[in-house]
């Protein structure tokens, strides 16, 4: 049985088109994709308003939402918020990661967002042993999940009952800092050694191709990919076992300038050279924030095809600073974005943030087109985390969300230039796999989405 949409007008092949039908098999993905249809066929549902690919979120870390709008009391920095996120990170177990992370991709979809790229390192236990294992002195842990993989298992039921398609990637958290071992607050996300991390790493995508077959690309909502947290996290010597893996790598990228100055101490070099010495740096490879970069950085970046995500929310929330995008596009870096840490997740305002940077830190305006952010949110993410999507296409999956177009933020706008006047306040239908997961900021089936986030505080023992 296939599903139809009428869209009033739709991103096609990089513009405009107006009367788009859509059709997608069983599986959600689309089989025909026709423009120019006048009038909504009787078997199609009309969509109104503008319709983009959906946009993909290839940077997330689930349980961070958890600190929005907790951290601003004293100002602080990057380093004194890590401590209150150390703090929400130990009281996660399978059952209330599941509970946290249902909330948060639900708002992700509400927010423009159909994919998403979940950086992952809470891994085991909140005194570091694996689910699964026996605990010293006593039989097989008795947590609400004791199976091996069980906080990996809580964040693909949660991507999978909310409909957000998820790139899982498997993070390795070696060491605390360079030549430091992991703190009391870091146990639970390390593996000991990298022959650790790469044991579990196979075991997980192993028990992940059982668990959640990938089979056509509408509906392959499970896939797992490989992170490295930073250098600051994984030794210079342990890198080069990353090439070994296929498919996406990401990493933590001079976020700070602190971590560009213990690179140089430790090795002599800045964090992208570090990875490059290593063979890390390829056309797999994904840079998260990319901030603090010199020029040869930026060239062996660019010239490696490497993707760049970039969180401009985030970068501003933590007083990061402002990467030079503009710069590592001209050098041949592809570029894509993520909400990080959710201080807002709408995909409109992410994409916004980039264009806003580039004119903040040049003074000119216009540093990336509209057709370029629009680019940058749909298919540098889906290049970033390898995934079925990015376009409007035959053989894609169908995933897409319309943005009102008469709002009192929108009416007036171009279609074309929409992507820098919308915000998620716009999105009125977001659609993945071919199936209707929120209207009007209500997930078509876990009902209302702060209703989500209540019992999320609540299994956390937070004030919601």
């Amino acid at each position: 049985m296939s599903t139809r949409y009428w869209c009033e007008s739709a991103w096609v092949d990089g513009a405009v088109a107006h009367g788009v039908l859509l059709s997608a098999d069983d599986t959600g993905t689309l089989t025909a994709v026709e423009t120019g249809i006048d009038t909504a066929p009787s078997d199609a549902e009309a969509v109104h308003g503008f319709i983009l690919p959906g946009g993909v979120n290839a940077h997330s870390h689930a349980f961070h939402r958890m600190l929005r709008g907790r951290t601003h009391g004293d100002g602080g920095t990057f380093w004194t918020w890590r401590e209150v996120m150390y703090s929400v990170a130990a009281k996660l177990d399978p059952q209330s990661y599941e509970t946290v992370a249902r909330a948060v991709f639900a708002e992700m979809l509400a927010g423009g967002y159909t994919s998403v790229g979940e950086f992952h390192y809470v891994h085991h236990a909140q005194d570091g042993t694996p689910y699964g294992a026996e605990r010293p002195g006593g039989d097989a842990n008795d947590d609400a999940e004791p199976r091996a993989h069980a906080m990996e298992r809580a964040l693909a039921r949660a991507a999978a009952s909310a409909g957000i398609r998820i790139r899982l990637l498997d993070t390795c958290y070696l060491t605390g800092a360079i030549d430091s071992e992991l703190s009391a607050e870091q146990a639970r996300f390390g593996d000991g050694t990298i022959d650790g991390y790469m044991d579990r790493h196979t075991s997980l995508i192993d028990t992940f191709a059982d668990e959640f077959p990938v089979n056509a690309p509408g509906e392959s909502f499970v896939h797992v990919g490989a992170a490295i947290h930073s250098i600051r996290a994984v030794p210079a010597a342990n890198l080069p076992r990353f090439t070994e893996l296929s498919g996406p790598v990401h990493v933590h990228l001079s976020e700070q300038p602190a971590e560009n100055d213990a690179s140089q101490a430790a090795y002599g070099a800045s964090p992208t050279e570090v990875l490059a010495r290593s063979g890390v740096v390829d056309d797999r490879l994904s840079a998260v924030h990319a901030t603090h970069l010199s020029e040869k950085d930026i060239a062996l970046l660019g010239g490696s095809r490497s993707t760049i995500v970039m969180c401009p929310c985030t970068e501003a929330d933590l007083a990061d600073g402002i990467g030079p995008a503009r710069e590592l596009a001209d050098a041949g870096a592809v570029i894509s974005l993520g909400s990080d840490q959710h201080v807002v997740l709408d995909a409109l305002r992410e994409t916004q943030g980039l264009e806003a940077g580039e004119r903040l830190r040049s003074g000119q305006r216009g540093r990336f087109s509209p057709a370029e952010l629009i680019t940058a949110l749909t298919e540098g993410g889906a290049r970033s985390l390898d995934l079925p999507v990015g376009g409007l296409e035959v053989g894609k999956a169908c995933d897409f969300v319309a943005l009102r177009t008469d709002s009192m933020r929108t009416m007036g706008s171009l279609d074309e230039q929409i992507i820098l006047t919308a915000t998620s306040a716009d999105v009125h239908l977001t659609v993945s796999g071919g199936q209707a997961r929120v209207r009007d900021g209500v997930h078509t089936e876990l009902g209302d989405i702060a209703e989500l986030y209540s019992q999320a505080f609540a299994v956390l023992e937070m004030e919601g």
